[in-house]
């Protein structure tokens, strides 16, 4: 009888861990397809899924933001924005996405403040990381005059 438990176990436990780890990068590159065609509540799902399996995954959280962001759930968007900067916080493209909701509201100081960390990890997005200052000081001296 022990030796059909520890049978059972040896073909068990491999199959396990492998189905595990490849079902936890399926449900992230099924998300993407979905995100990629534009349907995103499937996405979503499997953006969801994948967390599940593996909290610390802070690509399914940005995309998560990112389709909070076209539903324009703001709060949810945060949220999640929060959770991949707090796993990955050199994440230019959350940090990014951040520092556009801190200017919606208004949060200058936290737009400098993302700033100087995005100038530092930025590697393909530092355009963007201009045209928000250069809106930021556009704005700075309107408030200033009030």
């Amino acid at each position: 009888m022990k030796k059909i438990i520890k049978f059972t176990l040896l073909i068990y436990l491999p199959i396990n861990i492998f189905s595990y780890s490849f079902g936890n990068e399926n449900f992230f590159k099924k998300g993407l397809e979905f995100y990629n065609d534009k349907k995103y509540e499937d996405a979503r799902f499997m953006f969801e899924r994948s967390i599940v399996f593996n909290p610390k995954d802070s690509n399914s959280y940005l995309y998560l933001a990112k389709i909070y962001n076209i539903e324009e759930d703001q709060k949810k968007e945060e949220k999640n924005l929060e959770a991949t900067l707090l796993i990955e916080p050199n994440n230019e493209e959350a940090i990014l996405m951040t520092m556009k909701i801190a200017l919606e509201k208004s949060n200058y100081s936290k737009v400098k403040d993302l700033s100087k960390t995005f100038s530092k990890v930025c590697k393909k997005l530092c355009d963007e990381n201009k045209s928000i200052l250069e809106t930021l000081s556009n704005i700075e001296p309107k408030n200033n005059e009030s």
